[in-house]
Formats: C-alpha cells, structure tokens, sequence
C-alpha cells in the first residue's frame, strides 16, 4: 500500500508544475546592426539561456498545472553591439490568459521596453536572486515575470497580483544599484519599468486594477453565457478609466491595456448597438486620443 501511494505522489508531482510561466523566447538583430559569427552564436546561446530561466524557474509557491502555465512570449532584438559583450536593445512582452469556454485568448500585456542594455559572455549563466541585484539582464526578466503573473492573477480575482507586483518593485529597488536604464522616476518619459509598476501598486491606479478584473472576469468570461451583458459589464469597466485619465493623463498603464484590447474590442463590438459603439470609442478616444482612428475603426 506504501509503494502505491508512493507511486501516485510521483506521479502527481510529474503532471503539476512549480513553474508559472510557458515563454516563448526569441533573439533578433536588427537589420543593419553590425555582428560578428562568433556574437551571433553568443546570442544564440543567450535565447537558450533566456528560454530556461523564464520556463525553469518557481517564481512563486504556488503550483501550476502543466495547463494553467502562463503563455507569453518574450522578444529581444539587439540594435547595438559595443563590444566585450555588451548589448542594447528592445524587448517585446507579451501574455496571454484562455477566456472562459472559448478557445480564444485574450491580451494581458503587450508591451514595448526600449531601454534594455545588458553583458553577457559565452557560457555565462543567468542567475535570479530574488533579493539581490545580479545583473540588469537578469533583473528585466525576473520584472517581467512577476508583472506577468500579477496581471493574471488580477484578471481571476480583484488585486489577487498584489504579492508579484511587491516582488517586481523590489526588483526596480534593488535594480536601481546597477546603473541601467528604465529602474528610476527621473528618466525621460513615464513608460519605463519604474513608472509601469509604481503606478500599478498606486492607491490612485484602484480604478484600473478594478477594470482589469471586470473587463476579464465580468466581461470575457462571461460572453458564452450572456453577450449582451458582458458587453455591457466591459464597457462599464472601461469607463473607471477615465477617473484615473483625468489624474494621470497618458500614463503608460492606461495606455497599455486600451491598446492591447483595441483589436479585440472591434471583434467584440462589431455587432452591438451603434449608441453603445459611440459611447466606447469617446471612451477610449479621451483616453488615446494620439489613436483616435484607430478606436475610430469600431464604428466601420
């Protein structure tokens, strides 16, 4: 009997992951960035390396099934190459989480970071420590990871992502000791990993956390079950927006989320009244409105 309860412990510990995260990851140069053979196996190398830390790691405590993992995908294209190992760069992150009895797939994050510079050598390993600068490259990608599993935690449960985004701001904190850029509140612009964190964990940023987890749980999930009510419930959602808008117009937060649904908003509203078409796209144009055709394309 020992042996049999054995055996199904083994086998309940291979079928349930510690790890949260099912990244993609793919490293690009840009055309005409000037890279010897030997760089380009180096970065070759580095996407394993990137691929393994970001899939092989227990980020948290909790147990993922293989199926809950968190789909992202993580892009890295190098525009310069300094020399000894040093690169600078853009990273493009984006998640995904399944909407509730569809097979569709819905945007959490979709997000731009141009301010990645890092070293790295053959054979160099990235290591995470979660209380302790190691390295900037490796401080951008724990910050994500953590982002990520916040967001989808919040589109399940109201501020669930309140224990991933503490960890990412203290990964800005300590981060801050490495000289790298997008850690501080003084750099230029608001769209750096400093400013999309802080505001995250804002008192005053309630509204949107609010939104995140009405538009997914209220909205999405729900659209098998009753369209027209959760038409209504996501544009009610998106409406809290526009508090926040007032305080903080522009932030990068704000700005993120109504650019990563604005395709699926069009999917969504294409068949609903045209008085609720008007009434989202004046919403998301006071919102966006460097984008306003764009939100415009709803009401075609």
């Amino acid at each position: 009997m020992k042996f049999i309860l054995t055996i199904i412990s083994l086998l309940s510990i291979l079928y349930v992951s510690g790890q949260e995260l099912n990244c993609q990851v793919n490293v690009v140069t840009k055309p005409g960035v000037d890279i010897t053979t030997t760089e380009q196996e180096v970065l070759s190398e580095l996407e394993q390396s990137i691929f393994e830390l970001m899939n092989s790691t227990s980020w948290t405590k909790d147990q993922y099934e293989v199926e809950e993992r968190i789909n992202c995908v993580f892009q890295l294209s190098i525009t310069k190459v300094s020399g000894n190992g040093v690169f600078e760069g853009s990273l493009q992150v984006q998640a995904t989480r399944p909407v509730y009895n569809s097979t569709y797939n819905t945007t959490l994050i979709n997000f731009l970071d141009e301010d990645v510079s890092f070293a790295y050598q053959r054979n160099a390993q990235i290591l995470f420590s979660e209380n302790q600068f190691t390295s900037n490259l490796t401080s951008i990608l724990a910050f994500y990871a953590y982002y990520i599993i916040g967001l989808d935690a919040d589109s399940f449960s109201l501020r669930a992502g309140d224990p991933n985004f503490n960890k990412a701001q203290n990964i800005v904190t300590l981060a801050q000791s490495g000289g790298g850029l997008g850690w501080r509140s003084s750099e230029k612009g608001r769209r750096n990993r400093y400013w999309l964190i802080d505001n995250t964990l804002q008192e005053l940023f309630s509204p949107l956390r609010e939104t995140f987890y009405e538009y997914h749980r209220d909205g999405l999930d729900n659209m098998f079950n009753n369209q027209e009510l959760a038409k209504t419930n996501i544009s009610a959602a998106v409406n809290k927006l526009l508090a926040v808008n007032n305080s903080r117009p522009g932030s990068v937060n704000i700005l993120n989320f109504v650019q990563s649904k604005r395709d699926e908003l069009k999917g969504i509203y294409g068949e609903a009244d045209r008085k609720q078409k008007i009434e989202l796209v004046n919403t998301l144009k006071r919102l966006d409105p460097a984008n306003s055709s764009k939100y415009q394309e709803i009401l075609e």
